[in-house]
């Protein structure tokens, strides 16, 4: 056996744990298992860990040599990977290097078309939907308006007429990066099937599922519909990249869709919590307690025909930039990441990886009470962070609201020793700056009391991706598989 099947090197080790097969219990730490694993699913980690080195190379390539470095695998082993994956459309070869003495290297990248990956955020009022290709890069974009309290069926119908209207957008205008089709009159009522075109979004909405099929009469999505059990790559708890060659094959067979969406591997859903995010089921959502014990996963990939992993808005965007290393610190770190919009929320990522805790439970930040006779808050509690800050927010006193927030920051930092906070959400981001300073000053004094004059306050800053931070992040929930992630996200089981 080679080196690489032991997780040996750079990328090998810190993913080690994702091949232990075991179902709904990864995404907590993702350091949990050594147990060993049968040959293909080794063959399928390997190639993942590849596979996540030639994204993380961007389009400057990485060469075999290079590869057998930093994953612990023979050059032998590499080459018949990236022979693989270069069959299977996924890498293509990015020129040659420079010879240092003998032969001249040989490049390879990642090809980002190759697959896509939906991600949809489902806020309290609003919705937003990206399409992003396997780099993590957004194709393009959809904002519409939501209401959240208006009953599962319909934000179900609504959700998914903006993931077909998106890749009926793409399909029908060849939409370049980041295009907005702007916001569509959706949400609290669905709109009758069909009838997208009406909407100046481009092709008809009914019409993303031709786009999206595959020879077989299928979505093109690389799992396969739902309604046959079979999750493809994303399935399988223990598999982590697994499936990476397999994905490949699978974008392989199904083609390209018109307009060039290739591969749709699942979407990605991001909603406020709490909620059950192996098993896909939302709670008492504060504010809208008839979501408690809505299958929302499961309801939403029976409609879209497409794999579907359901996660809080907060875990989805911390997730997002740390696989994507715009968190602003080293790899390996630990961060908060405080989502203040309709709502107030954490996402943690404690050593480089999202902890979720063991029910989905952590993270629920803004209801940690600071104020025992303050403001009810709609979780039932009185004076929790969330409901003081937008009732500050309310009154347009934001240096309060940045000051209430900031106490609750600090109390992550005394608990979790974490590197640095990083600020989102729509309320921030309208004027971030004062945001940003208010938390950094409640920081800082704490700083100064525990550590004397020479204490480092951590430091705080504006999380990088806007608006679309939340959706960028749930697609990365999808591609996390593709690239030997699985200890980072946890898919249904194979049913």
């Amino acid at each position: 056996m080679n080196r690489g099947s032991s997780g040996a090197g750079t990328a090998g080790t810190a993913r080690a744990a994702g091949t232990t097969g075991t179902t709904g219990t990864a995404g907590t730490t993702g350091t949990a298992g050594t147990a060993g694993a049968n040959l293909p699913l080794l063959r399928s980690h390997n190639a993942a860990l590849v596979l996540d080195l030639l994204r993380t190379a961007g389009t400057a390539g990485i060469s075999r040599l290079e590869l057998a470095e930093r994953t612990g695998l023979t050059p032998q082993a590499v080459s018949k990977i990236t022979a693989r994956l270069r069959a299977d459309g996924l890498a293509a070869e990015a020129g040659r290097r420079a010879s240092t003495g003998g032969k001249p290297r040989t490049v390879l990248r990642l090809v980002p078309t190759a697959g896509h990956a939906v991600g949809l955020h489902l806020d309290r009022d609003e919705l937003t939907a990206v399409l992003a290709d396997l780099s993590g890069t957004p194709v393009a974009a959809r904002t519409a308006p939501l209401a959240f309290g208006a009953g599962a069926e319909r934000v179900v119908e609504a959700a998914a007429r903006e993931v077909e209207a998106l890749l009926a957008q793409v399909a029908g205008e060849g939409s370049g990066p980041t295009a907005d089709a702007g916001r569509a009159p959706w949400g609290a009522q669905a709109a009758p099937r069909g009838q997208g075109a009406s909407r100046g979004q481009g092709a008809p909405a009914g019409s993303a599922a031709d786009a999206g099929r595959g020879p077989s009469g299928g979505l093109a999505g690389l799992g396969g519909p739902a309604a046959q059990g079979g999750w493809g790559p994303l399935g399988g708890q223990g598999a982590p990249g697994g499936s990476a060659a397999e994905a490949g094959q699978a974008a392989q067979r199904a083609g390209a869709a018109p307009g060039g969406v290739r591969g749709v591997l699942g979407v990605g859903v991001a909603v406020p919590g709490p909620l059950d995010h192996v098993g896909g089921v939302l709670h008492r959502v504060t504010g809208f307690p008839a979501w408690d014990g809505f299958p929302l996963r499961d309801a939403l990939a029976r409609r879209l025909g497409l794999p579907v992993v359901l996660d809080k808005d907060t875990n989805a965007a911390a997730l997002g930039l740390a696989l994507r290393g715009v968190s602003g610190g080293a790899a390996g770190d630990s961060f908060a990441y405080l989502h203040l919009g309709t709502g107030l929320g954490a996402g943690l990522v404690l050593g480089g990886a999202l902890y979720r805790g063991a029910r989905t439970g952590a993270g629920e930040f803004g209801h940690q009470v600071i104020q025992l006779d303050g403001p009810l808050c709609g979780c039932g509690n009185r004076g929790c962070v969330e409901a003081l800050c937008l009732d500050a927010v309310s009154r347009g006193d934001i240096a309060e609201a940045a000051r209430v927030l900031g106490a609750g920051a600090a109390n992550l930092v005394g608990l979790l020793d974490i590197d640095r906070v990083l600020l989102g959400g729509r309320t921030v981001d309208a004027d971030a700056e004062p945001f940003v300073r208010g938390v950094a000053d409640v920081l800082a004094e704490r700083a100064r009391r525990e550590g004397g004059p020479g204490a480092v306050p951590v430091p705080v800053a504006v999380a990088p991706g806007g608006a679309r931070g939340v959706a960028d992040g749930a697609a990365q929930l999808v591609l996390a598989s593709v690239f030997g992630r699985a200890a980072e996200v946890a898919f249904p089981a194979r049913r």
